[in-house]
C-alpha cells in the first residue's frame, strides 16, 4: 500500500524540545503508522523542498488515562525526527 505524500506527514510536533532542535536543523513530525524512513525522507524533501540527511523514527506508546471511572489507553503513534542539510530550514508556522 503506497500512501500519498500528504498522508505520510500528518503534522509537525511542536514542543519545547523539538523547537530547541530546530536551531540544529532537526524537525519532528507525526507520521503515518506504516510509513518507513525512505518514504518519510522522500515526502519531506518534496513537500518542503529541502535535502534530508538523516531520518530517525520511533513509535510512541499509548498512555494510561482515566475517563470518569474507566481506565484506558490512548492510541500509539509514530514520530519521525528529520535532520536537514547544513544551512537549510523549514518554516513551520
Amino acid at each position: 500500500m503506497r500512501l500519498h505524500l500528504y498522508d505520510l506527514i500528518e503534522e509537525p510536533v511542536i514542543t519545547e524540545k523539538s523547537s530547541a532542535q530546530n536551531a540544529d536543523g532537526r524537525y519532528t513530525f507525526r507520521v503515518h503508522r506504516q510509513a518507513n524512513k525512505k518514504e518519510v525522507k522522500e515526502a519531506v524533501e518534496k513537500i518542503f523542498n529541502v535535502h534530508v540527511t538523516k531520518v530517525n523514527t520511533r513509535v510512541v506508546p499509548g498512555r494510561w488515562k482515566r475517563v470518569r471511572t474507566r481506565p484506558g489507553l490512548t492510541a500509539e503513534w509514530k514520530k519521525a525526527t528529520v535532520t536537514l542539510k547544513e544551512g537549510e530550514k523549514i518554516e513551520l508556522v
